[in-house]
């Protein structure tokens, strides 16, 4: 059963992303370098944003819950605003990229236009965003246990699957609207970029709280980060990769609130 929902959940969270991959991406090389490039510039900035927001709460009080949820809606802005300003440096490197490669050409024409490095490099900052959204959830699926033992919904890996999967093709279609507009200088429509993705980080702030959750709300949905429900022996949940990297003891359930929080939303991002 446990290998039954890790491989239906991959293949829901990952397999559109893997068909366009395979059909648009894969046979051009120069293509699988700018999704790679683009999958990179995306976790620098995760880190960074983390590590910024690591060092706050350490130098912060930590029984100081409002101080918390200040540093937390910060965390969520800044880790948005530094993903987004990584786009636009991406953006300045294809710029200067295709203009090298016309000057090299023979007929003076780019082997990939702006449209197209648009769509890979937004694939490439999804697919790097749904592997740290759903690799600990994967890990934790193939068991050993059952899923909803305790009571939890049923339903949390497949719609933290498909959750994943929105995911990706949300940064694909920011990629896309945001290299748009910097091409021609529509302004609003970066604003509407940066704006769609704060919405999206926002959301998933506060579910959290709740020991359980309601499978039927329209965004009320596990985000991967977020512990696990019981699935191994004793109950024992999960912890978010990120935080396993700067501190394991970070989203223990029996610590700060505060960094499970940010985990929710720094994958949403």
């Amino acid at each position: 059963m446990t290998l039954a929902i890790f491989f239906g959940c991959t293949f829901i969270a990952f397999g559109p992303a893997l068909g366009l991959f395979l059909f648009t991406i894969a046979r051009d090389p120069l293509r699988i370098i700018i999704l790679i490039a683009g999958a990179f510039f995306w976790l620098v900035s995760l880190l960074l944003s983390s590590l910024i927001w690591f060092i706050a709460v350490k130098a912060s009080d930590p029984q100081d819950e409002p101080l918390q949820k200040g540093l937390l809606i910060f965390g969520i802005m800044f880790s948005v605003l530094l993903q987004e300003a990584f786009r636009f440096l991406y953006y300045k490197l294809l710029r200067k990229a295709i203009e090298g490669l016309v000057a090299l050409s023979e007929d003076s024409c780019s082997p990939i236009s702006i449209q197209q490095t648009a769509y890979v490099a937004g694939m490439g900052f999804g697919l790097m965003s749904g592997a740290f959204s759903m690799i600990n959830l994967l890990a934790d699926a193939l068991g050993p246990g059952t899923v909803g033992i305790h009571g939890d919904s049923q339903l949390y890996f497949l719609t933290s699957a498909f959750m994943t999967m929105v995911l990706i093709f949300l940064h694909t279609f920011w990629g896309i609207l945001f290299f748009h507009g910097c091409e021609h200088r529509r302004w609003w429509e970066i604003t509407a970029v940066i704006i769609m993705h704060l919405a999206v980080s926002g959301s998933v702030y506060g579910m959290d709280r709740a020991l359980s959750w309601n499978p039927e709300a329209p965004w009320d949905v596990p985000v991967p980060s977020r512990p696990c429900p019981p699935l191994c022996p004793g109950g024992k949940s999960s912890h978010h990769l990120l935080f396993n990297i700067f501190s394991p003891g970070l989203v223990d359930p029996g610590q700060s609130q505060w960094s499970r929080h940010w985990g929710l939303a720094a994958a949403a991002s």
